[in-house]
């Protein structure tokens, strides 16, 4: 992505759409359905549809939409997608670190003041906090007017068994879910071990300092990453 060379002037519903479809379109940058945007957002399909619509046809365009293909985002559209990630984990960060929030708190404070807050604010943020690479949940912070550089992560559950990983990170997306990681031990830089699964059940991850298994569900596993070393 190339630096900004005039700010982008949208919407709060408009940056919840930009953001989704970055999310959803994955490494590959693959087209997003309409139907998985809706499920992600919480709207029905036909209100989907019109806002992509909406947003293939203004200026600056930011998204490519075509009917029965999904969609996918412009330079313009990911350009600002990418702003709102980097301004997300670091409100996150600052909301950990500075004001103590618990890590399982920090996710709807900064998905409401990710929209509002100034370029001026977002980078006095980033240099109180030291200019960080990585937010309390161990997710990549976009440099300055760029993107993340993808790491190779993979889902828990599709680790292989008695093969030492690191936690790299966990979504930020479910409150109950980050408070269960916690109190397991289940956090980035944590190396762990899958010593059995079943996989229409769960799955037994032993810790690095741990004599006992830990057996979790695989809906709370597949809420973490993991890497074959820790993250730096």
């Amino acid at each position: 992505m190339s630096p900004k060379s005039n700010p982008i002037t949208t919407s709060e519903s408009v940056d919840d759409y930009l953001k989704a479809i970055l999310e959803l379109s994955g490494v590959e940058s693959s087209r997003v359905t309409t139907n998985a945007l809706a499920a992600r957002l919480g709207v029905r399909t036909p209100s989907v549809t019109g806002m992509l619509q909406k947003l293939a046809a203004q200026r600056p365009v930011l998204v490519r939409y075509e009917k029965h293909r999904g969609v996918r985002l412009t330079a313009a559209g990911e350009c600002r997608a990418w702003e709102l990630v980097r301004r997300h984990r670091l409100l996150e960060l600052f909301l950990h670190d500075v004001l103590k929030y618990s890590w399982d708190e920090v996710h709807d404070e900064a998905e409401r003041l990710e929209h509002f807050i100034s370029e001026r604010f977002e980078d006095r943020i980033a240099a109180i906090l030291g200019d960080p690479e990585v937010d309390p949940h161990g997710q990549a912070i976009p440099p300055k007017h760029g993107a993340v550089v993808r790491r190779e992560e993979v889902p828990l559950a599709r680790w292989p068994l008695h093969t030492p990983a690191a936690i790299s990170s966990v979504s930020d997306r479910n409150a109950a879910a980050l408070r269960e990681l916690a109190r397991l031990g289940l956090m980035p830089g944590i190396m762990l071990t899958i010593e059995q699964k079943n996989p229409a059940a769960s799955l037994a991850v032993r810790l690095a300092d741990s004599t006992a298994p830990i057996r979790l569900s695989n809906d709370l596993a597949s809420y973490v990453l993991v890497a074959a070393r820790p993250t730096a």
